[in-house]
């Protein structure tokens, strides 16, 4: 991706995909920095506490580039519900938190200290399972929902933003299946895996692509627009 030292984030770079994108950017000469809820200090960043939110914000100078790549899919005592029964209200909570509010929150207090003029990228890591045009296999209620939210969530954004900066991009991206702890227990032989580092790269190639018209899309790793 081009951008040659211009300062970007990247949020949620402890887990796999993020720490691959912090680490393509640094071998792109970019200045990054990434934030994490297992970081501690300057670098600390919990999506369900917005204070952190708002302190991480107030540290960071004026990015051209942010990247959220966080996703909750399952944890050590739930997985995606497989049927209308599973449903449980805290369990949708939750991964409405992540998946949706949090990464709304991010753009809440970074999208206003981003440049006013000149291209810059919000970006945010969704799912093709969020597009409501391609379920057609049902289940995973609460993940498919918190993206298809979050899906929305950026195309509210883009709007407002674009009065802002007319030439921002903000965007959604689908990474593809990713060898990661997210995925690892719903890989499958006859689907493409992709390790970190490739995806990082495939994503900032993608972004390198975007130009102004794109702001408010899910685009997925091979830069093809996915419907909503």
């Amino acid at each position: 991706m081009s951008g040659g030292s211009s300062p970007a984030i990247v949020v949620g770079a402890s887990g796999g995909i993020g720490a691959a994108l912090a680490e393509a950017l640094a071998d792109e000469d970019r200045a990054v920095t990434g934030l994490a809820r297992s970081f501690v200090g300057d670098r600390h960043l919990d999506l369900e506490d917005e204070a952190s939110i708002a302190a991480a914000a107030a540290r960071a100078g004026s990015p051209e580039l942010v990247i959220v790549a966080t996703g909750l899919l399952h944890d050590a005592h739930r997985g995606p519900e497989k049927a209308l029964r599973d449903l449980d209200p805290a369990w949708l909570a939750r991964q409405y938190a992540v998946n949706a509010i949090g990464p709304a929150l991010v753009a809440k207090h970074f999208l206003p200290i981003m440049p006013r003029t000149g291209r810059t990228l919000f970006a945010v890591l969704s799912a093709r399972v969020g597009s409501i045009s391609d379920n057609k296999l049902g289940g995973w209620y609460g993940y498919r929902a918190s993206k298809a939210g979050l899906n929305q969530l950026v195309r509210t954004l883009s709007v407002e933003e674009r009065r802002r900066n007319d030439r921002s991009i903000v965007v959604a991206l689908h990474p593809g299946t990713v060898d990661t702890a997210l995925s690892k227990p719903f890989q499958s032989s006859g689907r493409d895996l992709f390790d970190p580092g490739r995806a990082a790269v495939q994503l900032l190639d993608v972004l390198d692509g975007l130009k102004p018209p794109d702001s408010g899309r899910l685009f997925g790793w091979d830069g093809t627009e996915i419907a909503p």
